[in-house]
């Protein structure tokens, strides 16, 4: 598409945002050339249950963000409603931006899962996949999931990156454990979730 502007979208729960996913939006952004890269937090989640209320895990979000010019916050599966899907929002982003060419960045765990994902097909279409080399899969093994999911017309782009081992399972753990968090969150977002006690009582 020539001409367009090139967003990469990083979706997700962001139950908290972390470092890794800001290094990994940072860098896709300057390998691949994008314009912009869009932070999307979902709404209701179809595939997790027990998350943290949106406006909060929004917001955190917007205090990892703040020092990157070229990172902003998408509300568009916050303000839907029902459940959230990959698929209806870069439908959406499309209609609504057709001189944009997305890029939708992922960790290796969800190339895994596309498959299963709401109409995959759709997801292909309007986006290229930008898949990070960055977990405990075998690159090999990575290219050949990839291979299979060109059946559905999709276009992967390997992300050469080292692995970031932050989850945020493990900080919400650590929290609740009354254990640093420094290293793996913006020192916003650590402040953000001790002013608001978040995830100290969770079980």
């Amino acid at each position: 598409m020539k001409g367009c502007i090139k967003t990469g979208i990083v979706g997700g729960t962001f139950n908290p945002v972390h470092n890794g996913h800001l290094t990994l939006a940072d860098t896709a952004y300057r390998m691949l050339g994008l314009d912009n890269v869009l932070f999307i937090p979902s709404g209701n989640s179809y595939m997790k249950r027990n998350v943290l209320a949106a406006e909060k895990r929004a917001e955190m979000v917007r205090l990892a963000i703040a020092p990157y010019p070229y990172f902003s916050l998408s509300r568009v599966e916050l303000e839907r409603q029902g459940n959230s899907y990959t698929s209806e929002t870069l439908e959406y982003l499309t209609e609504k931006n057709p001189n944009v060419q997305y890029f939708l960045i992922a960790g290796a765990d969800s190339l895994f899962q596309m498959e299963k994902w709401r109409q995959p097909e759709k997801i292909f279409s309007l986006a290229k996949i930008v898949c990070a080399v960055r977990d405990t899969y075998d690159i090999e093994e990575l290219r050949q999931k990839g291979e299979r999911l060109r059946n559905f017309g999709a276009e992967i782009i390997y992300l050469d990156m080292p692995k970031i081992d932050i989850s945020s399972t493990e900080i919400r753990t650590r929290v609740k454990r009354k254990l640093s968090i420094a290293e793996y969150v913006p020192a916003e977002v650590a402040d953000y979730i001790r002013q608001e006690r978040l995830y100290y009582e969770e079980d």
